[in-house]
């Protein structure tokens, strides 16, 4: 199904989603996503405990000693909110999900880029159902502590999957375990659009927005994608990209909305004609993102679908 789209449209592609724990699901929640009892990952301050029964509850550490007494039983967790995130990109069936580990203390080459095996760190699941994760992570750069992950998903998911990832951080030297929690669910495409008015119309300017941190360069000043970074296929076999004049793009480029912002854009119309070309009603046409900065070295297209109105 194609999205109808207004004069003005967002697309945001890549949408980083800023952990914290916070964000940590209910342990009745993270059971349904395939979580055993004993793991369950309680908000930083919140003590795990097991019921007589094994049911998992997160509660203040005053109620937990009463409970003890009860014959509950307490799981240690330990957390350092700081200096241990999980960031998760956005994904669609069929393809892949990007994860960000931050956690310096897997950064032992401080002057050199690293890559760490992940086995005995990771579990993932789809909807409870083990699956296989990538063999090693990359640190995104030299001494910065924070490793990237590119999980391919099996050509069984669907949409309204939800992928687990947990991270069974190493053992500090009380012998405590820290564990992080994300999930994400598996949506139609990468890209989310909003729409405004009627349908996408020929000769109409219309902003095109995309949220992408990894183009944010510079915390001082705004920063840009260039619009050869984005394909229009349409029918008729129409294939350009936004750098093309006929689109009468306002700017050369996506342009950052403000200093560290990591939001971008641009005002564009669809012309009439591209390349000798007709553009008619009810053509249908992509826009693809190519993101050339992945740490895997990878081309990560995010497509999005319209029509004309």
């Amino acid at each position: 199904m194609y999205f109808q789209i207004g004069i003005v449209f967002t697309i945001f592609l890549l949408i980083i989603i800023q952990p914290s724990f916070a964000d940590i699901e209910s342990p009745r929640k993270q059971m349904k996503l395939g979580v055993m009892p004993e793991k369950i990952t309680c908000d930083e301050g919140l003590v795990l405990m097991l019921k007589i029964s094994g049911m998992p509850v997160c509660v203040k550490p005053t109620t937990a000693e009463r409970l003890e007494e009860r014959g509950w039983i307490q799981i240690i967790q330990k957390f350092e909110k700081a200096e241990r995130e999980i960031e998760t990109i956005p994904a669609s069936q069929n393809s892949i999900v990007n994860y960000y580990i931050l956690d310096d203390d897997l950064n032992t080459s401080h002057s050199g880029v690293d890559v760490i095996s992940t086995e005995g760190l990771f579990e993932f699941t789809i909807n409870g159902v083990p699956i296989q994760g990538p063999d090693t992570m990359i640190e995104t750069g030299v001494d910065t502590g924070k490793f990237y992950l590119k999980l391919e998903l099996p050509d069984t998911s669907k949409q309204d999957d939800v992928v687990l990832i947990r991270y069974l951080d190493q053992t500090d030297p009380s012998g405590e375990k820290r564990v992080l929690t994300k999930s994400i669910t598996l949506t139609k495409t990468f890209a989310k659009v909003e729409t405004s008015g009627g349908g996408s119309r020929i000769g109409h300017e219309f902003t095109l927005r995309i949220y992408e941190p990894d183009a944010n360069k510079d915390s001082k000043d705004e920063d840009k994608i260039p619009l050869s970074s984005f394909e229009y296929r349409g029918d008729g076999g129409i294939r350009t990209t936004l750098a093309n004049p006929r689109f009468d793009a306002n700017s050369w480029a996506l342009i950052e909305t403000g200093p560290n912002t990591n939001t971008f854009e641009v005002k564009i119309k669809i012309p009439r004609e591209i390349d000798g070309k007709t553009i008619h009603i009810g053509d249908e046409y992509e826009i693809r993102y190519i993101d050339k900065s992945t740490p895997s070295g990878t081309e990560e297209k995010v497509i999005f679908k319209g029509k004309i109105g």
